[in-house]
């Protein structure tokens, strides 16, 4: 069965898995959450090696502006917000 959440721009099944793991399972749960905090839970909780490429999609997502033109900003955003959580990623660039 496919997740109310694919509905959402840029959320694809496998980040909608993950997403029901933290106890987001329907679009208005995400878009009622912070974006940085939803990518901090998941980072931390569930998948050490997400990227800020994964980042970025779900600020798309959740905000509705394209992801490439967010993918720097958002990571730089994040690590201020986090300072202390290490970037680990086997993505080239990321």
């Amino acid at each position: 069965m496919k997740s109310p959440l694919t509905t959402l721009p840029n959320i694809w099944p496998v980040i909608a898995d993950k997403l029901i793991k933290i106890w987001i399972t329907t679009p208005d749960q995400f878009l009622s959450r912070d974006p940085y905090e939803i990518f901090y839970q998941l980072k931390t909780k569930i998948d050490p090696t997400l990227c800020r490429c994964a980042l970025a999609s779900i600020i798309w997502a959740s905000k509705w502006v394209k992801r490439n033109t967010i993918h720097k900003s958002s990571a730089i955003e994040f690590e201020a917000r986090y300072p202390d959580l290490e970037r680990k990623t086997t993505r080239k660039g990321c």
